[in-house]
């Protein structure tokens, strides 16, 4: 009896001291401080949407020449990444979106998950220095500061995921509150 208390206290012990060490994690920058909540509220959103397609609903799509509701997902986990890598943090990155056919939601869902916490990583470890350094918006040409770049990264999944979510709605599904 003794010996399953002591596992079990042990165990018990070992997750508290874990999640008060990720609590006590913070980016190492004011900026990253403040956006770190919006980033995580704009995750979530982008989750619950996601979430809330039924699986049998990926391949839909409003239009022939509109993406489907599951390449809408993997096109914004993708370019969460491949933006965040260009823009951000400066590295030299192309590519094409990875088709969405055959992927399951399941396996959307995670890819999402693996490519928002990519970017969450370059919130808690971006210098101020790194983020006072500026590149080139490859559309506009405009030059901002990787500071702005995070904005960009955000406003891009946003608009993919506005476009999800009003595929859910013409599916007479009721979206996800948004509640920031």
């Amino acid at each position: 009896m003794m010996n399953y208390l002591t596992i079990i206290l042990f165990g018990v012990i070992s997750i508290c001291s874990s999640n008060a060490q990720n609590m006590s994690k913070a980016p190492v920058t004011d900026f990253g401080k403040m956006y770190l909540p919006v980033w995580q509220e704009a995750r979530e959103h982008c989750l619950e949407v996601a979430r809330a397609m039924p699986e049998d609903k990926y391949t839909w799509k409003p239009t022939e020449v509109s993406k489907t509701f599951a390449e809408q997902m993997v096109h914004i986990g993708y370019t969460i990444k491949l933006l965040t890598q260009r823009y951000v943090e400066g590295m030299e990155v192309s590519g094409q979106t990875p088709p969405a056919t055959g992927m399951t939601k399941a396996e959307i869902i995670r890819m999402l998950e693996e490519r928002f916490d990519y970017t969450e990583k370059v919130i808690f470890s971006m210098t101020e220095e790194k983020l006072s350094e500026t590149c080139r918006m490859y559309h506009s040409g405009n030059i901002v500061s990787r500071k702005f770049a995070f904005f960009y990264v955000q406003d891009h999944l946003t608009n993919h995921r506005a476009k999800a979510n009003l595929y859910i709605r013409m599916n007479g599904i009721q979206p996800p509150e948004y509640t920031w």
